[in-house]
């Protein structure tokens, strides 16, 4: 697998860099909380996150003033697992280098996407990403075991929280597995031994040998 820079013209299908925002307050409040054992966490909303000033930033700028919410997904990780989608586009911000395997929704073909689709791309720490509504993504990957990853989430408000009650009406209801989070899981996903839906197929990719 080959990691391309975030800054690389064909990150341009996935997202874009963001420019002019201060994220040094919003840094050292990430690295304030600890990173687990193993494995990773995430929470859609964290108040030490959303006291920094870049949080009405984002909600103002970025989002044009929208309702959104501040969390963090931080942890260990180098496999793709998974691939997830929301209506509106997420920005990240990493403490450390970290790793995104994405692929773009229009690859999606009779409700599976086979993983040969999914590229990486390297974002340094500190820097602003706008992950394009359009595009498929999951858990960030570390570069460095050491430091493990800890990247900000930013996102429009209720996201990733409890899933809406709903009588499915056609295959897209299917992938709904958390409000605006629609999820393909690979078949050796922990999340696929949990029941969601199984939408990748081919090599479940870890980024370990690349780095």
């Amino acid at each position: 697998m080959t990691i391309q820079s975030v800054f690389d013209p064909a990150f341009r299908h996935y997202g874009s860099v963001l420019e002019g925002y201060d994220t040094a307050p919003l840094l050292k409040a990430m690295l304030a909380i600890d990173l687990p054992d193993s494995g990773t966490a995430y929470r859609p909303g964290i108040e030490s996150l959303e006291a920094c000033g870049i949080f009405s930033e984002l909600r103002d700028r970025a989002y044009g003033g929208m309702p959104v919410q501040l969390g963090m997904c931080w942890g260990h990780n180098t496999r793709l697992n998974c691939l997830e989608y929301h209506r509106d586009s997420e920005i990240n911000i990493g403490t450390h280098d970290f790793i995104l395997l994405l692929a773009r929704r229009d690859e999606i073909e009779n409700g599976v996407l086979d993983t040969d689709k999914v590229r990486a791309f390297r974002i340094p720490a500190g820097t602003v990403v706008e992950v394009f509504a359009t595009t498929l993504h999951y858990a960030p990957c570390h570069v460095r075991e050491d430091d493990g990853f800890r990247v900000a989430v930013a996102l429009p408000r209720g996201t990733n929280t409890e899933k809406p009650a709903i009588e499915p009406g056609n295959a897209e209801d299917g992938l709904l597995r958390a409000r605006n989070k629609w999820l393909l899981a690979h078949p050796d996903s922990r999340e696929a031994g949990d029941g969601a839906y199984i939408g990748l197929f081919g090599k479940n990719l870890d980024v370990r040998d690349a780095l």
